[in-house]
């Protein structure tokens, strides 16, 4: 197994995407210790992990709280004697479909504060613990608007391009130390909770919305909540041993051309989830 015998810190791993990367760090050998504020919703996550077979705790953190963080991560190490992962998947509201010129400078501002409170809290802990112990692997998760422009995505946007130099300087502090740092970048999973809910409220809304979502990418295709998460399995591995201070783009090319300008000719079109 790739992670066998590492320990996992999974923050917000209550929520869709937090609790895929989860899944797929156990199955991939990792102890997996979960933490969200909402523990039902956690412990979810964790009994899926062990009717699977793998090691999943579950422990009451407020990621946004730096002596919560700390407290949880220093008796991570005294119980399992390192931490080798951690992943801040931490959910924050954001106003979006909205112009940037009708919107207030709090609805602009507060989401970019408290996406990057919750990152640079739990990475700043996490990379004390590694930088101790000479490794570990940062992972941090964006999306498209972190490499393109993206109207109305509001304080979003600016919240992606934030964490992703986060990473990139973290990375370059704590390379020395064996420390490695890196994001990934989504396009948007349309298995997530967030975009299922919309298409249950708004099934023919919702149909047009990922049909030009789809015809942004190179591929056609969207990536999956499954794609992110073997994603964060790779980098987290000694296979991805070399490769720190970069962003992973995993949007199946949306941030890299005008791709709705080549039209899909695939027969029949990917059905969605």
């Amino acid at each position: 197994m790739l992670l066998q015998h590492k320990n996992a810190i999974v923050y917000g791993a209550g929520g869709s995407l937090g609790s895929a990367v989860a899944e797929a760090l156990a199955q991939a050998g990792a102890r997996v210790l979960l933490t969200g504020h909402r523990l039902a919703s956690v412990q979810q996550t964790a009994d899926r992990i062990k009717a699977a077979g793998g090691q999943a705790e579950i422990a009451e953190v407020d990621a946004f709280d730096e002596k919560a963080v700390i407290q949880h991560i220093t008796a991570v190490k005294q119980q399992y004697g390192t931490v080798d992962i951690s992943f801040n998947a931490a959910g924050v509201d954001v106003i979006q479909d909205v112009p940037l010129i009708e919107l207030s400078v709090d609805d602009y501002v507060t989401p970019v504060t408290r996406f990057l409170q919750t990152r640079f809290l739990t990475a700043k802990a996490a990379g004390q613990v590694m930088k101790g112990q000479g490794s570990g692997v940062i992972l941090f998760l964006t999306a498209t608007p972190g490499g393109i422009g993206y109207p109305l995505t509001g304080g979003f946007a600016a919240a992606c391009c934030a964490i992703e130099s986060l990473s990139t300087n973290l990375a370059s502090e704590l390379g020395i130390y064996g420390v490695r740092v890196l994001t990934i970048r989504s396009g948007g999973s349309p298995d997530s909770n967030v975009f299922k809910s919309a298409i249950e409220s708004a099934p023919e809304v919702m149909k047009d919305v990922l049909g030009k979502m789809e015809a942004d990418t190179m591929l056609k295709q969207l990536p999956l909540m499954a794609d992110i998460a073997q994603t964060a399995v790779f980098l987290a591995s000694g296979m991805a041993s070399k490769i720190t201070g970069v962003t992973i783009d995993v949007t199946s090319g949306t941030t890299a051309a005008l791709n709705y300008r080549v039209p899909n000719h695939r027969v029949p079109p990917f059905p969605h989830p």
